[in-house]
């Protein structure tokens, strides 16, 4: 008799060879449920989470679900946050979103080229407007990208330094048992002691600034901690420059004045021309002093591609740094700036001011003074405005006169035909004016520009053959006005020049911190991180077999010259035993490691 379990076909077997289906599909789904992470919902309130676990039924199995779900998904991107892509993806975004910064004019530096940009493109100004690219560096993505690089490099380096931290007080590693399967080996007899030669190792690893732990019959080292030092003095470096610019950013302040020579600016916010600052800037923040332009000197080139171009610029000023402080003199030249403080004044231009006074109907002199005006060319050739607004009529009633025109220090000539300077130096002064009487518009608490002149309430005075009344006037000469309305009278020329001063947080931070990432980067790349370990054993007749390895952390083609550098420092202590037929055994053993010194065996 046969048995039907050895001829019957796989498919007709009986049942109770086979698994229980019931059984195994179960198991078979309790196991794939762990190797999925995606959310399965089954039958009543078992929802398989997304990171492990299944949701109870009722309201505190809901919560508890949710909470590690919530926990879960934190974690995860956190992780991610603070992995070294995407630092590096971050860092690539702030680069990418610093340069509409530099290409679109910036609301915060030109405000009049922004709107010169809004009526010239209003359809573009209005995308510009709503993507914040007129505001760059205070744009809402802007700064989200800064603060996520700022926290996934502080959630980098938190962890790296405890480890570091643990680093520094871990044991070096012990010994390998096969020290001839390391990169660097070598190895020779002694007649020296093992004890005599652990300890000469000692010494001799210490004094190499190795890190030494002696175990049993071998002393372990280790050496370039300062490699992850300079990782995470890089790392840190890159945080101070964030906050640096930050606070550079948040709490600078940026003003332009013009100061004629003989007039003083002091360091308030109604002094300056212009001004803009930080949004977490203040006015109190602004340095108290003050400064007098005394004297402007400029020389000019007089050949070649660049002549008329200034070629030296200084001025010479006393500043002040409170009301009742000494006064100091000193000069300031174009990258010579006057530091005080946090403030520096910087010399950005120069031109002319002619120096005019005004005679009203009264026989009263109603202005007197300089009047800058602003260079149009590299000969400074300048155009300008005067404003009398406190001249009295011939009733006794107030009156305001208007004057615009150019001012050239070198004339062309009567023959000229233009009024254009032929060179920036005062040699042919000549001021040309046209006038104008009316409302100036100052009286109506809006802002006006001192360089510009509205006419738009004003009337302008007529000659004898009824043209505008227009006049060149050389140092000296006088404008009179018609029905004895006044005379305008051109005195002298003086020169101004013009200041940025700059008040600038962060940057001792930022200088720091770069220095500080160069000097980590440096560690970084040119510290290796080795071990090398000695084992000195008892050996054949009486003698002591040395053996020294080296390994490194990472790619180091010195490591073998370190190595017999060190094994020829240990054999002063331990000098290579004579073998018994005379010769030493150094050769013997060198040339029975040679091939694993040089990496060739596995």
């Amino acid at each position: 008799m046969t048995d039907d379990t050895t001829t019957r076909p796989d498919n007709e077997r009986p049942s109770a060879a086979r698994p229980d289906s019931a059984t195994e599909e179960p198991e078979l789904g309790a196991a794939m449920s762990q190797l999925s992470t995606a959310p399965v919902e089954e039958s009543g309130q078992a929802v398989q989470g997304s990171f492990g676990g299944v949701r109870a039924p009722g309201v505190r199995g809901g919560a508890a679900w949710t909470g590690r779900e919530v926990l879960g998904w934190a974690r995860w991107f956190w992780r991610q946050l603070t992995s070294m892509r995407v630092a590096l993806i971050l860092l690539f975004l702030l680069s990418l979103a610093a340069i509409p910064g530099s290409v679109i004019p910036q609301s915060s530096v030109d405000p009049t080229r922004v709107d010169d940009f809004r009526a010239e493109n209003p359809a573009l100004g209005n995308v510009y407007d709503a993507l914040q690219l007129f505001d760059v560096y205070s744009s809402v993505w802007f700064s989200a990208i800064y603060i996520l690089l700022f926290v996934s490099l502080i959630g980098c380096i938190l962890p790296r330094s405890g480890q570091f931290a643990g680093q520094l007080r871990a044991r070096p590693p012990r010994a390998p048992r096969r020290l001839d399967r390391m990169p660097a080996f070598t190895t020779w007899r002694t007649d020296a002691s093992p004890e005599a030669v652990r300890e000469a190792a000692r010494e001799l690893l210490r004094g190499k600034r190795y890190r030494v732990a002696a175990e049993g019959d071998a002393v372990a080292s280790e050496k370039g901690y300062l490699r992850e030092a300079g990782n995470l003095l890089f790392h840190i470096a890159l945080i101070v420059l964030l906050v640096a610019f930050a606070a550079g950013q948040l709490f600078r302040s940026e003003g332009g004045t013009l100061v004629p020579v003989g007039s003083s600016f002091s360091n308030t916010l109604s002094q300056y021309d212009d001004f803009s600052s930080g949004s977490l800037f203040a006015s109190d923040d602004l340095d108290g002093f003050g400064f007098r332009l005394d004297d402007f000197d400029a020389s000019y080139e007089e050949n070649g591609p660049n002549r008329g171009s200034v070629r030296t610029a200084r001025a010479d000023v006393t500043y002040w740094t409170s009301p009742d402080g000494p006064e100091r003199k000193t000069t300031i030249q174009v990258n010579e700036p006057l530091e005080i403080g946090d403030t520096k004044v910087y010399l950005l231009a120069n031109g002319y001011a002619p120096v005019v006074s005004f005679t009203d109907a009264s026989g009263e002199v109603a202005y007197r003074g300089p009047v800058p005006f602003l260079p149009q060319d590299t000969n400074l050739t300048s155009s300008g405005v005067i404003k009398v607004t406190d001249a009295v009529n011939e009733e006794g009633e107030r009156e305001q006169f208007g004057f615009q025109g150019f001012f050239v220090p070198t004339f062309g000539g009567a023959g000229s035909g233009s009024m254009f300077s032929r060179w920036p130096e005062l040699k042919y002064p000549v001021l040309f004016l046209t006038a104008y009487r009316g409302d100036l518009g100052v009286d109506s608490g809006i802002p006006q520009n001192v360089y510009q002149l509205d006419t738009d309430s004003m009337k302008q005075f007529k000659a004898e053959d009824g043209g505008p009344l227009a006049k060149k006037l050389l140092p000296g000469e006088s404008m009179r006005l018609p029905d004895g309305k006044g005379t305008l009278r051109f005195e002298g020329v003086k020169q101004w020049a013009n200041f940025q001063v700059a008040h600038q947080a962060g940057n001792v931070w930022a200088l720091a911190g770069a220095l500080i990432a160069i000097a980590g980067l440096a560690g970084s790349l040119f510290i290796q991180r080795r071990r090398m370990w000695v084992r000195a054993v008892p050996g054949p007749h009486g003698t002591t077999s040395v053996e020294m390895a080296g390994l490194g952390r990472s790619e180091s083609p010195r490591l073998p010259e370190e190595l017999g550098d060190l094994a020829y420092a240990l054999q002063d202590k331990a000098p290579p035993a004579a073998a018994p037929d005379g010769d030493t055994a150094e050769s013997d053993a060198d040339a029975a490691q040679e091939a694993p010194s040089r990496g060739d065996r596995p």
